[in-house]
């Protein structure tokens, strides 16, 4: 495959940008086309309800997505996934298949490596869960005292932490019935120590998940829980009561695959974390909705399929526009993990300079995508994403806050009834309608 600046695909968008994306201007393109919300947003139907993709509010027109989509093919991202699917090794450099999607393949249909059905090894690794998982939550499995487990202490770091601490907190609402869990991840003595200070090691569980067993800040932290346990027990058979292992090279639990990268690894048995906490079932329903996802990320016409759209307008602000950044504005307050996990998800899968055939690369692989929860970042950093930065300027006003404040007002009357709000451009009608239908549905 040629390399990226050399597609002409990619130098036509060089070209039109170039010549015309000087020109584009949001508020003029929302009043010259009164569908703009229509053409560039999708609803997915899933089976737990409706999730709107809007993708108005982005610099593009239909010419730019055409020419984007058409980049997507011609780099071949079809034949790429459909190989992940597949089973084939895509990890070219450690020789290994890419099959996080088996973890959650609810369908059990085969996936092969290497001429060997993974999904009868996935289904042992969830059953063995599951067993462990009652055990914990029905007070069956006991601590060195006898007394059942209140606490489950995660000790990991980057995938074996981020991505289950982000799922436990943005599932709470689910965790009746189930033990508090805490995550432990930096070889900051003080981590480990304040959160120690709020448990009793009777009741405590420590979880400890990592692939190989060879980072260096887990294995400090381990030790010291073992030590920290020990004090109270004073005899070392209760550490296999205390103390269940996550690896590939595993001690207690044989949980992982060679095939999922850690910062993959949530829906494997590093979430086992997230499904003591919140339950089994409700574990197989996480699942179940990533499987959807991966279903429609298989089949969905490109022109239709959202990760698809999203990363494409990702290459058209990164490539074109030299945008360096993206900020992950969940305003939900469950979900203020989310942006430090998909961090990891994007920044240590594409931050890479070397391409597959040995080349550097002349392009951007990524962003740095940083972000917190979006109603705090209104009042903190979103000035400057509104207004930008200026020389000259009074540091100690805050006129963005308070138009802010202004916008907020105008809008918070019109979410209060049924009726259909027309009163704004195309895309912010769109958000608010999507919401009143659905607020209604669920009351």
């Amino acid at each position: 495959i040629m390399a990226l600046t050399s597609d002409p695909n990619y130098q036509k968008l060089e070209q039109w940008y170039k010549a015309n994306a000087g020109s584009l201007n949001m508020r003029t393109m929302f009043d010259e086309d009164k569908t703009r919300f229509g053409k560039f947003s999708t609803v997915l139907d899933t089976d737990d309800g409706e999730i709107l993709l809007d993708f108005s509010k982005n610099l593009i027109n239909q010419d730019v997505m055409a020419m984007l989509l058409a980049l997507a093919k011609s780099r071949g991202v079809e034949e790429a996934r459909d190989k992940m699917f597949s089973g084939e090794k895509i990890n070219f450099t450690e020789g290994r298949a890419v099959l996080h999607i088996a973890l959650r393949n609810r369908s059990n249909t085969p996936i092969h490596v290497d001429g060997k059905d993974v999904m009868p090894e996935v289904n042992r690794v969830l059953d063995k869960m599951k067993a462990f998982c009652h055990k914990v939550r029905s007070g069956e499995w006991k601590g060195f005292s006898g007394k059942s487990i209140t606490d489950v202490v995660n000790i990991g770091i980057g995938g074996s932490d981020l991505g289950p601490l982000m799922v436990t907190e943005a599932l709470k609402p689910y965790s009746a019935g189930g033990p508090n869990v805490w995550f432990v991840s930096n070889i900051d003595g003080t981590h480990l120590a304040k959160t120690l200070a709020q448990l009793n090691a009777e009741t405590t569980l420590f979880i400890i998940a990592s692939k190989t067993f060879t980072t260096q800040e887990t294995i400090t932290n381990a030790e010291s829980a073992r030590e920290w346990l020990l004090q109270a027990a004073k005899d070392k058979s209760a550490v296999a009561k205390h103390f269940v292992a996550l690896s590939t090279n595993a001690v207690s639990c044989d949980f992982m695959f060679q095939w999922v990268g850690g910062r993959y690894s949530l829906w494997s048995a590093i979430g086992l974390s997230i499904a003591l906490h919140i339950g089994f079932e409700n574990f197989e329903q996480l699942l179940a909705g990533a499987h959807w996802m991966d279903t429609h990320f298989r089949s969905a016409p490109l022109e239709q399929n959202v990760p698809v759209l999203l990363a494409v307008l990702g290459v058209w602000y990164i490539n074109f526009f030299q945008a360096e950044t993206h900020a992950m504005l969940p305003y939900d307050q469950y979900m203020h993990r989310f942006a430090a996990y998909f961090q990891q998800g994007d920044m240590e899968s594409n931050g890479k300079y070397i391409t597959k055939d040995g080349s550097r690369v002349n392009y951007h692989t990524g962003p740095i995508v940083w972000g917190e929860p979006g109603t705090n970042g209104q009042h903190a950093f979103y000035q400057l994403i509104h207004q930008g930065v200026m020389w000259n300027i009074n540091s100690y006003d805050q006129w963005g806050v308070e138009l802010g404040k202004q916008l907020a007002k105008k809008i918070e009357p019109e979410l209060k009834d049924e009726s259909e709000v027309t009163s704004h451009d195309s895309s912010t009608n769109g958000l608010i309608n999507f919401l009143k239908k659905n607020f209604k549905r669920v009351q």
